[in-house]
């Protein structure tokens, strides 16, 4: 069970370990948000494009994802493109963008979720 303990601008705890940038927490594992992807086509990465998308849902084709929350950062400025909304929609993923602070104490290890985390603006 990973739990989100705490986060301030640039920077979030999970399970007791730090991040210092922008993270993607599936049931059991935290890796690094892959944004260049995004960056590469937007010239941003505050706006979320499907390519980045496919990319975490592909990398976790074993286990299925039913949901999709986004911490839209400390001044919520992340957003899921309509491309994203509609691609999640297609495979049956609901999302959810929710402020990274009120993120703070929420649990995830049993349900098939997905977290997104902007850790700045």
């Amino acid at each position: 069970m990973l739990k989100i303990e705490n986060t301030d601008f640039g920077e979030i705890t999970v399970n007791g370990q730090t991040y210092d940038h922008d993270i993607v927490v599936f049931q059991n594992k935290i890796i690094e948000r892959k944004k260049w992807i995004t960056k590469e086509k937007h010239g941003t990465s505050h706006k979320f494009t499907r390519d980045e998308m496919e990319e975490y849902i592909k990398n976790e084709a074993a286990q299925k994802i039913d949901k999709v929350v986004v911490g839209t950062g400390q001044y919520e400025k992340l957003n899921l493109l309509p491309e994203t909304k509609k691609y999640l929609e297609k495979k049956d993923i609901e999302s959810e963008l929710k402020k990274t602070s009120d993120l703070v104490g929420e649990q995830i290890g049993e349900e098939r979720a997905m977290l997104i985390i902007h850790v700045t603006c």
